[in-house]
């Protein structure tokens, strides 16, 4: 999973960018484009069942899932023509499977805001417009193509040049391309055309450090934050890139404390992660043994087979059947014999829809 950090110049992404993946690789400065190249960063996705896990089965090793942060150059207005560094930007966009529009919700009179900034809101609509206008072009050329097909008696064709009326209507509307109604065939032929606003996307809300554990309704402007999310079926994450900062440089004791004095329940990068769980639609399953404890990433909705071919393409060719067991049931019986005498392992085939926290035993044949 690869998310693409995004916002105008000195919305704080650079410093958000360093604090969740502890590292200072992106340059945080008070000027805009202090960040040209995108940066990247690996981070962990934290999950307390491989903790379980490893003290069961003391594994050689132990890996987490894992989401990749690319911290890409600010936008400004005109970068769907070239403005700023825009077409490097989108270019940066299209690699991600999804996006942290980071969103300036604070006030500091030494930060200085970019020229097409006053609100939130604004903020917001000054990135998705160029999206837009950046889709626009993208979906009329595809239009042209698909009506020279057309023209030739293409079936396939005509489909996509009634969807690309569709679509540019939609865009015009100024109304991102995920909010467009598709159905399954439609949704396909979208895909094809790697449309930046069709992508999923979390707004990061960054408020100031005294903000934090406030109600929305008391940060001012946050509720227009919201309202779009909303609207859009995105996700809203309030955070404070400079207490996260704060929280990156701390040992593993002192963040647990410091998060609990705040009320935080969790860190920020926590809470990213489930929110880009839930809105991109993932599970994890587990594989588990003495050579290494594992999660694995998939789509909800995935298939055995399939699910067996993320950890190698031969499990998904030569698929017999999927030994499993839920996480919850081995964790209370303690050992996988435990499970066995009980009859909580079970042997499913090739139609069964994997569960997240199935533990997950492969059997195949090649």
């Amino acid at each position: 999973m690869k998310l693409g950090v995004v916002g105008l110049p000195n919305v704080g992404k650079s410093t958000l960018f360093n604090a969740i993946t502890q590292t200072n690789n992106a340059q945080a400065a008070n000027f805009p484009f202090c960040t040209i190249e995108p940066n990247t960063g690996i981070v962990m996705v934290p999950d307390s069942r491989l903790d379980v896990l490893s003290d069961m089965y003391h594994p050689k090793k132990v890996t987490p899932a894992t989401i990749e942060f690319v911290d890409i150059a600010g936008l400004v207005r005109g970068a769907s023509h070239g403005e700023g560094l825009g077409n490097k930007f989108l270019s940066h966009i299209r690699e991600v499977d999804a996006i942290v529009h980071v969103v300036r919700c604070f006030e500091d009179d030494n930060i200085i805001r970019a020229d097409c900034s006053s609100d939130p809101a604004s903020d917001i609509e000054t990135v998705n417009l160029e999206l837009i206008f950046a889709d626009m072009e993208t979906v009329q050329k595809r239009r042209d193509k698909a009506l020279r097909a057309k023209n030739g008696g293409d079936k396939k064709a005509l489909a996509e040049c009634e969807l690309a009326d569709r679509m540019l209507a939609h865009l015009e509307g100024e109304k991102p391309a995920r909010t467009l109604s598709l159905n399954e065939a439609e949704k396909e032929i979208m895909d094809s055309w790697f449309l930046l606003t069709s992508k999923p996307v979390i707004y990061a809300a960054n408020i100031a450090e005294d903000d934090l554990g406030k109600d929305i309704s008391e940060i001012k402007d946050l509720d227009k934050v919201k309202a779009i999310a909303d609207s859009e079926g995105a996700e809203m994450l309030v955070i404070s890139a400079a207490i996260e900062e704060e929280i990156s440089q701390m040992d593993a004791d002192e963040k647990e404390v410091f998060i609990e004095e705040l009320g935080l329940g969790q860190s920020g990068l926590d809470r990213m992660i489930v929110a880009c769980y839930r809105l991109l639609g993932l599970i994890s399953f587990l594989t588990a043994g003495e050579d290494e404890c594992r999660a694995w990433t998939i789509k909800e909705g995935t298939k055995a087979p399939q699910a067996a071919g993320k950890i190698h393409t031969d499990f998904e060719r030569g698929f017999i059947r999927a030994e499993i067991v839920p996480f919850d049931a081995l964790k209370e019986l303690g050992s996988m014999t435990a499970c066995k005498e009980k009859g909580l392992v079970r042997s499913e085939g090739k139609e069964y829809v994997m569960k997240d926290g199935d533990i997950t035993l492969f059997r195949f044949n090649v």
